[in-house]
């Protein structure tokens, strides 16, 4: 009975693990950062972006980031802008799904094409869907299963996981199925 109860926990730290994996943290212009002559609509085109992901704007003093709406966006002005950074560092949460508007709002600078318009997908389900059973009395001890470690990969392209090593979004979203399969199977072995 006490094996069972290992398993549960084990279980229930995987799954715990396994829910931050999903966020994915985007350098903006990878290796570049956020400064001019890079063309944003670009590096924004073949990334995903998903609620609960963060956007990183690492730049100079000389520029800042403004989020604004979708007029300011296209006027490049940052009269009504919605939140603005300075720090050089500025990590921005993707919080709700639609479209997220970024310039910079020193003068020229929006204009020369320091601006990022990135569309944001809701989260992707994480909650696994068990059929419901009727737990029975095993005739033998369940064997221990091992859960296969997780690969770590060098980022390519500005994209780092949360707890995850550095893999992108979509390597980060197949260690999180393969940790909901390991749990999965405590689960079977639970139900013995």
């Amino acid at each position: 009975m006490a094996g069972h109860g290992l398993l549960l926990v084990a279980g229930l730290v995987l799954l715990a693990a396994a829910a931050p994996a999903c966020a994915v943290d985007y350098t903006v212009g990878d290796s570049s950062g956020w400064t001019g002559g890079v063309d944003y609509s670009t590096w924004a085109s073949d990334k995903t972006f998903n609620v609960g992901d963060t956007l990183v704007f690492q730049y100079g003093a000389s520029h800042n980031v403004a989020e604004v709406g979708s007029a300011d966006y296209s006027a490049c002005s940052a009269t009504n802008s919605i939140q603005s950074y300075s720090d050089q560092n500025s990590k921005i949460k993707l919080t709700k799904p639609g479209t997220r508007y970024f310039i910079c709002a020193a003068a020229g600078h929006c204009a020369g094409g320091m601006k990022l318009a990135v569309t944001v997908a809701p989260a992707a389900a994480t909650t696994p869907t068990a059929p419901a059973a009727t737990p029975s009395t095993p005739s033998e001890t369940p064997s221990t299963s091992t859960t296969p470690a997780a690969t770590t990969t060098t980022p390519s392209s500005g994209k780092t996981a949360d707890s995850v090593g550095g893999a992108s979004g979509v390597e980060a979203r197949s260690v999180m199925g393969t940790l909901v399969g390991a749990a999965g199977l405590v689960g079977l072995a639970l139900m013995g």
